[in-house]
């Protein structure tokens, strides 16, 4: 399990957090505003999916 920080504009933050959805198993974005307010701070917990769960993902062996 790792951590995922992406920091883009909020009319990004959805589309961010589908694309990471798709790609990984992730938990809720916790979500903040950048410290100069003109960003967002996404923030997922995520797990590589395996080949059960994304058939377009092969491991090597």
């Amino acid at each position: 399990m790792f951590e995922i920080r992406v920091i883009c504009t909020q009319d990004d933050a959805e589309r961010v957090s589908t694309a990471l959805a798709a790609a990984f198993d992730t938990g809720p974005a916790r979500q903040y505003s950048t410290r100069d307010g003109k960003r967002t701070r996404l923030y997922f917990t995520a797990d590589h999916r395996d080949s059960s769960t994304n058939p377009n993902h092969t491991e090597s062996e």
